[in-house]
Order: C-alpha cells, then sequence, then structure tokens
C-alpha cells in the first residue's frame, strides 16, 4: 500500500502541488465559463418550462460541475447520516465554501434558495437564478428580510419545493462560525416542517478565498429531521447550530486535513 495520505491521492493516482495547482486553475476557468455559457440559454429555455423541468437543468449544470471538480482537482463527497424526510421542508446548511452551492442542487429534492439580492446583478447569472424563484433578500434590511423569507418561503413550500437557507448568511473560512439567522427557524415553526440540518468539511478542501482546491473527499452528514410544533425559535436556533458546528469539528480532526506537502 503507498504511503501517500488519502488526501494526497486521487482515484489512486498521487497529486503533487503543480499538478494540483494545474487542475484548480483549469477547474476555476471552467466553472466561469460553463456557468456564464449556461446561464443565457438556461434562462431563456426557462421561460417556456414549467419549475420541476427548470430545476432538473440547474442540477444538470451542478452535476457536471461537481463531475469536473473530481476529474480535474481529486474532490469528491460522500453522504452520510438520516435519510430525507418525505414532503418539503426547512434544510439549514453549514457554509464555509462555494461546493455546498452546487452540491445541495444535487443532494436535495427539488428546491428553492434563500440567497443575497446582490447574485441578482450579476450578468447572465442573475437572469438565470431570477428563473428559480430564488429568494433575494437584503441582507442588511433585519426584520423586514426575515419576514420576506418567511412570506416567500411559505409560498414555495406550498408549492411543494424545499427551502435551503444558510443560517450564517455568508462563507466562513473553514473552523469558524457566527450566530445563525433565525429565518429559516421561523419558517420552518410558522409552516409546521421539519428543520434538516447539514454538516459538512467542504471548506477545508476549497476555502472561501484563494484559487487551489485540496484533493480528498468531502464528508456530508444529513442531521435527522427536528420537529419544530411548539417550539421557541431562539432555543431551537442554538440546537441546530450546537449540533452542526459540533458534527463539523468532528470531520476535521488535525490527522485527516487534507496537505500538499
Amino acid at each position: 500500500m503507498s504511503g501517500a495520505p488519502p488526501s494526497a491521492r486521487a482515484g489512486g493516482r498521487a497529486r503533487g502541488p503543480l499538478v494540483q495547482l494545474i487542475g484548480s486553475l483549469f477547474f476555476t476557468g471552467f466553472l466561469f465559463l460553463w456557468t456564464f455559457l449556461y446561464a443565457i440559454p438556461f434562462a431563456l429555455i426557462c421561460l417556456f418550462l414549467p419549475f420541476a423541468r427548470r430545476f432538473a437543468l440547474a442540477r444538470a449544470w451542478a452535476a457536471t460541475v461537481l463531475w469536473v471538480l473530481k476529474w480535474s482537482c481529486g474532490l469528491d463527497y460522500r453522504v452520510e447520516g438520516a435519510p430525507l424526510p418525505a414532503g418539503c421542508h426547512v434544510a439549514l446548511w453549514k457554509h464555509s465554501s462555494s461546493w455546498e452551492t452546487m452540491a445541495m442542487m444535487v443532494l436535495f429534492p427539488r428546491q428553492v434558495w434563500v440567497l443575497k439580492r446582490e447574485l441578482l446583478w450579476i450578468p447572465a447569472v442573475g437572469l438565470a437564478v431570477r428563473q428559480m424563484h430564488a429568494i433575494a433578500i437584503d441582507r442588511k434590511a433585519g426584520h423586514s428580510a426575515v419576514a420576506q423569507v418567511i412570506e416567500q418561503g411559505k409560498q414555495r413550500l406550498d408549492e411543494g419545493d424545499w427551502i435551503m437557507i444558510f443560517p450564517e448568511g455568508t462563507r466562513m473560512a473553514a473552523g469558524e462560525t457566527r450566530r445563525y439567522g433565525v429565518s429559516g427557524t421561523l419558517l420552518a415553526i410558522e409552516t409546521g416542517r421539519l428543520i434538516v440540518p447539514v454538516a459538512h468539511n467542504a471548506g477545508f478542501y476549497w476555502p472561501r478565498r484563494g484559487v487551489m482546491k485540496k484533493p480528498g473527499t468531502v464528508r456530508v452528514v444529513i442531521g435527522a429531521p427536528v420537529a419544530t410544533v411548539g417550539r421557541e425559535a431562539r432555543e431551537l436556533n442554538e440546537q441546530i447550530q450546537a449540533w452542526v458546528e459540533a458534527t463539523v469539528r468532528s470531520l476535521e480532526p488535525v490527522a485527516d486535513r487534507p496537505s500538499l506537502d
């Protein structure tokens, strides 16, 4: 058996720093080009498609990105934990990378995302995002943003869509967090839906800053669904955050952290 650490190998091939850098640069270029080339025809075609088919096309885009990421950077993933409950509910995701914004489309059923409104201003991409019924909020709006998530989230849940939320509100560096926003928890409580927490360690492989991607396997842990009926929002939010952050810490022991040395 080779002495190379698992994080420095992909598909049985050892990866040196130069190979990893070239793969990372290739992937970054591919991601930008593929996204913009896909976004324009996607936005036009979606004008004539029901939402279920729009989501299928968005999922195909995301699945392609994850496949190229595995091929070029040696970064794969595996899913652990509880099965998803029947119906549509609210998923609260750890946010430490761009990786999870694509992985959620592949791992969860038809869905709507809560995202910052600035994404709608990106040429071509913004047009595509508008076709996906996204709940685009002004993160500085405070209570009005929370009210928007609840109002529009209820509509999307009634239409049969999951709601995907990053309660930290922005990507956090690996190993860091901040108090979770409460809008997703309030939405789940008001609608009687379950909360499905999702923890992962993608931030250690695809950091929020920099081009370099590290080879290895992102571990995604889907938590047991949490009932919300009769619960108090802040206490429930703290419970969710405690589970997610503890789970993330359990996925990143020092000995298993990816290394290119």
